[in-house]
Parts: C-alpha cells; structure tokens; sequence
C-alpha cells in the first residue's frame, strides 16, 4: 500500500480563496496544542498573539507600522514570485535601500530643505534596485540561481552595515554605541498622521496596493509577468523574452523593499543601528504566498503577519512564551498555506496492491 499525489483536473477556485483562512485557523490550533505540550498556556498565547493586537487600540499602531513594510516589500516579491523568479534576498535590498537613504542624510547634516526627506526615500528606492541587480544580472548572464544569489547578498548587506555604523558612519556623540548620528527634523516623517493610527508607510503601501493591482490585471506587462510564469515556451512565442522579465521583476522587488527599508528609518527609528535589520525581507515572503500574489490579498496578509509580531511581543509578557514564539506561528502558516496549496492542486489516493493488480487484469 503507497500514497499516491494524483493531479486535480480543476483546482477549485474557492479552495484557493479559502486556503490561507483555513492555513490561519490550523496554525492557531497546532500553535496552542505545541505551545501547551511546552508546559505553556498554549490557548491564552494563541489568544495573546491573535486577538489582543487586534481588540487593543492601543496596539493599532504597533500593527499598522509593522504592516508597512511587510506589504512593501510583499508586493515587489508577489509580481516576481508570479514569473517564478524566486527573490529570496529581500532583506539584503531593505538594508541597502536604508544605507543608501541614510548616505543622503549622512551628505546634508545641516540642509533644512523638505527635498530633503524625497532624496532620500528617492535614494532608497534606488539603493535597493541596485542592490537586486545583482542577481538579475548572475541570473541572465551567467545562469546564477537568483535564489542563492540573492540570499547569500542578504550577509553582504549585512556587514556593509556593521562596517558603516561601526566606522566611517558611526556617531561621535553616540557614547561608543554602533549607530549613526540621527537624523534632522528635516529628514524626518513623522510616526502617524496627525489624529490618526496611520503610519505614513502604510498610507504608501495602500496606494502601491491599487498601483501593483492595476499593473498586474489591467496592463501587458502584468500579462507577460504571468505567462513567463506560467507558459515559458508560449510566452517566447509571444514575443515576452524571460530575461527582460528577470530584471524588471527583480528590479522592482528591490526597489520596494529599498523603499520599505527607508521608510522604516525615517519614520521609526530615526537613526540606522545594527537593530535595523528586523527580518521583514524574510517574513514579507510568508505574506507573498498568504496573499496568493494578489496585490489586495497581500495587503491583508501583511496586516495578519504584522499581528503575529505584535502579539509575539505581547505573549512573551503575559504568558512568558520565548522571544521566538511569533515567528513558530509565522512559519507554521508558511507549511500550512503550502501545504494546502497541495492538496488543492491534487488528491490523495491510496495504493493497494489489490487495486494494481486489478489495472493491471484490466490491462490485459
């Protein structure tokens, strides 16, 4: 007797949409039942991480700031993700977006113009495009698997922070702590807008949202992304060359998670330190495939993620869970989507060698 994957004729449209609730409802159910074998209270930490960021108003803003940049970044990876370009590098682009708006700000200590904010979130986006260039151009010249190549560049970024911020970057008046002086009021956006829980980021990442979702369902480049995905050899017969593709994917991945990485400094730390990196390049590749690539699922995938970071936080205090418990529940969401990605596309079928032997009678 084997289990065998037999491949549905039509994946059901409405298991698609409803795989990642239930993806989300299986997580908190494993999640407690892992968590009350650990000894912990494994209900109230799944209550903790799910439900009080979202019924304590006092979280919103910690939800609705570290949302932002999980849906920026996530928007940049779902258009790639949808070619099959795997951008697993993420996390590299954002540093480098952040350096790179930050050397702006390192340029014009002393300039009071408003310009000033624009250069430098202008100069993230572009850090970050440069950053994910890379390996658009191992991938197309010489066959480099954009996966490895864009990981491996994450370590690179890495410790061209630590050398920046610990050396040429590091602030004199800092008490020998590894940061850069902060930033100017003129360099600075503010946390939320005025009266509101919004954080200006994710003000940004809603507009994008409707950009990204116009850019894939109303336009030809949006088509091409698709079929290079989809139909290689269709789309070459098309006329859509997968190397174009490659780098504007890439291309734009990067440049959002550039703009992702210097938002997050501009309007929440307000310096670069090795605290920056917060594995949002990561995470965002959990929200890419929660959204199922589409621009509005991702929005709301990043703000179910943001929830899990927050009420990790939260948990550690009130149930005295490890440091680690919100990311457990990210990637328990992360097999389960996957998982029932699976079982969409194909059935299960049990093997018997009853049931070989009459196909093969059959047969014969």
């Amino acid at each position: 007797m084997r289990i065998k994957f037999e491949r549905r004729a039509e994946p059901s449209r409405l298991m698609q949409i409803l795989t990642p609730f239930v993806a989300v409802i299986v997580t908190m159910l494993i999640g407690g039942m892992v968590f009350s074998l650990l000894g912990y209270d494994g209900a109230n930490a799944v209550k903790e991480i799910f439900f009080t960021p979202v019924l304590a108003s006092y979280k919103w803003l910690d939800v609705a700031t570290k949302s932002a940049p999980l849906i920026l970044i996530a928007l940049g990876l779902s258009l790639g993700n949808q070619a099959k370009v795997w951008n697993i590098g993420a996390e590299g682009q954002y540093i480098a977006g952040a350096l790179a708006g930050a050397f702006v700000a390192y340029l014009t200590p002393n300039v009071q113009s408003p310009l000033i904010v624009l250069a430098m979130l202008v100069s993230g986006i572009v850090g970050g495009a440069l950053w994910a260039a890379i390996p658009a151009f191992l991938r197309t010249k010489f066959n480099v698997n954009e996966v490895l190549s864009s990981l491996m560049l994450v370590y690179v970024a890495l410790q061209l922070l630590s050398y920046l911020i610990t050396g040429p970057w590091k602030d004199p008046q800092g008490h020998n702590f590894p940061q850069t002086a902060p930033f100017t009021d003129a360099q600075l956006l503010p946390h939320a807008l005025p009266g509101t829980y919004i954080p200006p980021g994710l003000l940004i990442a809603f507009v994008f949202m409707l950009i990204f979702w116009l850019l894939t369902s109303r336009s030809v480049y949006g088509f091409e992304v698709r079929v290079v995905g989809a139909a290689p050899s269709a789309a070459r017969y098309a006329g859509f060359t997968a190397a174009r593709t490659v780098w504007s994917t890439m291309l734009i991945g990067g440049a959002m998670a550039g703009l992702a990485g210097i938002l997050e400094a501009t309007s929440q730390l307000g310096q670069i330190n090795l605290g920056f990196p917060s594995n949002y390049g990561f995470t965002a590749i959990i929200v890419s495939f929660l959204g199922r690539l589409h621009p509005v699922g991702v929005f709301i995938a990043g703000i179910v993620l943001a929830i899990t970071y927050v009420g990790g936080q939260v948990a550690q205090t009130v149930v005295h869970v490890p440091s680690a418990s919100g990311g457990i529940f990210q990637a328990l969401m992360l097999f389960m989507i996957l998982a029932g990605d699976v079982l969409v596309r194909y059935r299960l079928r049990i093997v018997t060698n009853f049931s070989q032997t009459l196909a093969i009678n059959a047969a014969k």
